[in-house]
């Protein structure tokens, strides 16, 4: 079957693909970059605001993602490590000495749909990191706090407070742009 094999395992009742990594380890990231090329590319974008610091972060994901292949148990556990992966590379390259000196333009113009969505990521831009992070888990990657909290190494019930902590934030920084 095209260099791989696909193996059907069957999670909560719902059929899920699931790669065999052992045959094929270019077409398993060719199909890893095309599944996760998108969650990759917005946090990025949510964490650097910075289209050639989000391709160096892209491709430094997808290497990691191709070192460290055969250690998946599923895919909820290989999108998680995308997740976590993407984040930390990002923090890496804020905190690197080079990105410190220069001067950064936080007031770009980003395309949106509607006002409201516009309102929203100005309002999530404004957040701590870690505000960020909780709530683009939670709200654009639809992850549970149990998943999260294993993501952030954190207390489940630490993450639900945070979480909750980050909404409110949230909501205030929404009505200081209204």
């Amino acid at each position: 079957m095209n260099g791989f094999q696909v193996l059907i395992r069957i999670y909560s009742k719902m059929e899920v693909e699931w790669l065999d990594y052992s045959l094929g380890t270019g077409d398993a990231v060719e199909i890893a970059v095309e599944k996760y090329a998108d969650i990759v590319r917005r946090i990025c974008f949510l964490n650097l605001r910075n289209h050639s610091d989000l391709e160096d972060v892209f491709q430094e994901v997808f290497l990691q993602f191709f070192l460290n292949l055969k250690s998946f148990q599923s895919e909820q556990h290989e999108k998680a490590w995308i997740c976590k992966v993407t984040f930390n590379k990002c923090k890496d390259l804020n905190k690197s000495f080079w990105r410190m000196r220069i001067v950064s333009i936080d007031n770009i113009e980003i395309p949106y749909e509607s006002k409201e969505q516009s309102d929203v990521f100005s309002a999530l831009l404004k957040l701590s990191e870690l505000d960020k992070e909780l709530v683009y888990l939670h709200y654009y990657e639809g992850l549970t706090i149990p998943e999260i909290a294993e993501i952030t190494h954190q207390n489940i019930n630490t993450t639900y407070t945070r979480l909750k902590r980050a909404k409110e934030k949230l909501k205030l920084k929404m009505e200081e742009i209204k």
